[in-house]
């Protein structure tokens, strides 16, 4: 008679263990690659952002929105964003649209892809005849070195990233559409198959 409520809690135990996994999609595995696709990566952007920035003391605040994720050909990928300025406690201000290109790293510790390097590539104001200024645009910067040094833009699901732990990262790029990260041993011996999406 007591096996069964243990048999019953270890069933709940093992769905809630599966939703939680599924909550985020698990990255592809070939050979000594890991890669992740832009629609995962747009929707882990999509729950970590707005994002905002005290700057001169909290007199300033800069929030970042509505973040786009484009990975082009090449090796650096495109995010564009809405940004709002507040001063002295006051309502957020549209202030336009930023188009940054960034290189891509990987960081052990964090278990994500980070920007590396971003730059802004183009400014498009909220209102007619609007200019990113030198002041908004050191602050826009201050934002995105902070951001590419301490959050990542996608991070691999824990489960995943305990068994990578010890490997060394031999690079990190963007691919064919897709981030990848290249390690220094095969990866299909490593990480078992049930914890990658078929």
């Amino acid at each position: 008679m007591k096996l069964r409520p243990l048999v019953t809690r270890i069933a709940a135990c093992t769905v809630l263990i599966a939703a939680a996994v599924g909550a985020q999609a698990a990255p592809s595995i070939s050979g000594h690659d890991l890669s992740v696709g832009a629609t995962d990566v747009q929707q882990y952007l999509d729950g970590s952002f707005p994002r905002t920035q005290d700057a001169l003391g909290g007199l300033i605040e800069m929030t970042m929105s509505h973040p786009k994720l484009t990975l082009p050909q090449g090796n650096r990928l495109d995010l564009g964003f809405d940004v709002a300025l507040a001063t002295a406690g006051g309502a957020p201000a549209p202030l336009g649209k930023v188009k940054l290109s960034s290189g891509l790293r990987y960081d052990a510790q964090t278990q994500g892809f980070h920007l590396d390097q971003p730059t802004v590539d183009d400014f498009t104001p909220a209102n007619n005849g609007g200019k990113l200024d030198s002041r908004t645009r050191g602050l826009l910067n201050t934002f995105l070195v902070d951001y590419a040094r301490r959050e990542p833009i996608y991070k691999i699901d824990p489960t995943v990233a305990a068994v990578l732990g010890a490997l060394q990262v031999q690079s990190a790029q963007v691919q064919n559409g897709k981030l990848v990260v290249t390690f220094n041993q095969d990866l299909g011996a490593l990480v078992p198959a049930g914890l990658l999406q078929k």
